[in-house]
């Protein structure tokens, strides 16, 4: 007989086999001795109390034999000689989007800008060590994309657009700890991903299809209003009926080119700010109301948010035990970001922190058309460059002096390998930015109380949170509204904010793409 059982443990208790398999026979009705075991369906922490607890959901086997979970099978077949799609970019979005042609038999031709995992590492040693920026390889280009150091957070609430269990178990196929299927906020570390998709990237070679690095695209050929080809940075020519484009969204020279070659796009609102670094001891304390977390609970997160002077405020991609990195993909810009180890240990916690901004904000600095958006993100970043001073040393200043107006005459220490340069964060951001997050960090201040304090450390900026642009398509097909076979997908078109939901994304319009071809 098998039973589903709910049951709340304190941390120490929940790690103990023994004592959670007595909590599920009592909750089951049944002695202990019944049950032969049991399989964790969902995980999670609850630190509403003095007294954080884990709470589980879990399937009891009693009085039979233990099962082990269902092996999940990709159904990837041979497409070698099969019709190909052709997928521009290796994000999550074209990793799970090729993953998904070759399920539904056609042969995938990725083309990614930037280099391999291995190949990559090098570019990014040279930006953290020499303030060195590869426009083609860096933090947001190459192999896996933004994803492959971005922390590997699996949390999405887009459940209503696609199977995120699918996602998950794929991702657990090549390589991530089964804890991603039932934990509530899944995690697999960017020490970790670079494996797992280098993986991914090798079963769709094995299977036939192409992953081919340094494969810029520079051009999208047409036939009056349809796909009928794309060229490449080596002046090679693909034919084609349908492009899935998964660029991402810092592809600035990809909408520079949709916009050259009259293909409709359009400036869309997005969020704009800093990354605050907290002592991650500090948030532990203020989540779960003790001085010690201890070795059972997990580092803390939080989420904030608040409405300023008629603009959302709110934290993003918060990173326990994680470090800030260096995310510009350009020469003389300054753009931050922030991830985890697996194990997140570190012993600083950072969030972005930001405000959003739309069109109204871009007109007022003279900045209009599809292109305002990216223009005044790029503003924002240069200016960041020249007052960091060069070498992508990143603006800082602590919380307190940030609200009081102050340039800090000290810093504490910081995870941003490059460097911090105190400055004040008001001469970065634009005022109606900067006077929106100084009044939020008073407020979220008073919600979590200890957070707003002078051993924070501000670090402009956080400016890539999304696309400053949307790509318009169909709600149903996924199809351009002006070019067929044109598939704008995931983040760099505007339809998905995170590693799970770009991946959702990419499958649904790798689908629709073969719907048509089909």
């Amino acid at each position: 007989m098998r039973k589903t059982v709910s049951i709340s443990l304190p941390p120490m208790e929940a790690s103990d086999a023994t004592l959670v398999k007595r909590a599920a026979a009592a909750d089951a009705g049944v002695q202990a001795k019944r049950v032969t075991g049991y399989s964790i369906q969902k995980r999670s922490i609850d630190s509403r109390s003095r007294q954080p607890k884990v709470v589980m959901q879990l399937e009891v086997f009693i009085d039979e034999k233990v099962e082990e979970r269902t092996a999940f099978d990709p159904q990837l077949r041979d497409v070698t000689n099969a019709p190909h799609i052709v997928i521009v970019g290796a994000g999550p979005a074209g990793l799970f989007g090729a993953l998904r042609a070759i399920s539904l038999g056609y042969k995938p031709i990725v083309l990614e800008r930037g280099k391999d995992v291995r190949r990559r590492r090098r570019d990014l040693a040279a930006m953290n060590k020499e303030g060195i920026v590869n426009a083609e390889s860096n933090y947001c280009f190459g192999e896996g994309g933004a994803g492959t150091y971005s922390d590997g957070k699996l949390y999405t609430r887009s459940t209503k657009r696609g199977n995120v269990q699918r996602i998950l178990q794929l991702f657990h196929h090549f390589g991530a700890d089964e804890r991603i299927l039932y934990e509530a906020h899944p995690h697999i570390g960017t020490n970790k991903l670079p494996h797992i998709i280098t993986a991914m990237r090798e079963q769709v070679i094995a299977c036939g299809g192409e992953v081919l690095f340094e494969k810029k695209l520079t051009d999208i050929l047409l036939d009056g209003d349809a796909i009928a080809g794309v060229k490449t940075v080596d002046g090679e020519t693909i034919p084609t009926r349908v492009v899935v484009l998964a660029t991402g969204h810092s592809a600035r020279d990809i909408f520079a080119l949709l916009h050259y070659k009259k293909i409709e796009i359009e400036a869309k609102p997005f969020a704009l700010g800093v990354r605050i670094e907290h002592p991650q001891q500090l948030i532990d304390k203020i989540q779960y109301h003790c001085d010690l977390r201890g070795d059972y609970l997990p580092p803390a997160s939080y989420s904030v948010v608040a409405q300023e002077y008629g603009r959302g405020v709110f934290s993003f991609c918060m990173c326990p035990g994680g470090i800030i990195a260096p995310a510009a993909t350009a020469p003389g810009e300054v753009v931050v970001n922030g991830w985890s180890p697996s194990k997140r240990n570190n012993p600083y916690a950072n969030s972005g922190t930001v405000v959003a901004v739309d069109e109204r904000d871009y007109a007022a600095y003279g900045f209009t058309g599809p292109l305002a958006g990216i223009q005044y993100q790029q503003m924002v970043e240069q200016k960041a460059f020249a007052i960091g001073g060069g070498k992508l040393v990143a603006p800082a200043q602590r919380m307190g002096d940030f609200v009081d107006g102050k340039i800090s005459s000290t810093l504490p220490n910081c995870s941003y390998l490059p460097g911090v340069h105190s400055a004040a964060i008001k001469d970065v951001l634009p005022k109606e930015v900067s006077e929106a997050l100084r009044k939020a960090v008073v407020d979220f201040g008073k919600k979590m109380r200890g957070y707003f304090t002078n051993d924070a450390l501000l670090v402009a900026t956080e400016s890539r949170t999304s696309s400053p642009v949307r790509i318009p398509r169909d709600k149903d097909t996924l199809q351009h509204t002006q070019i067929k076979g044109l598939y704008p997908c995931a983040e760099g078109a505007g339809y998905a904010g995170g590693i799970v939901s770009a991946a959702i994304d990419g499958e649904r319009c790798v689908e629709s793409a073969i719907n048509h071809l089909s």
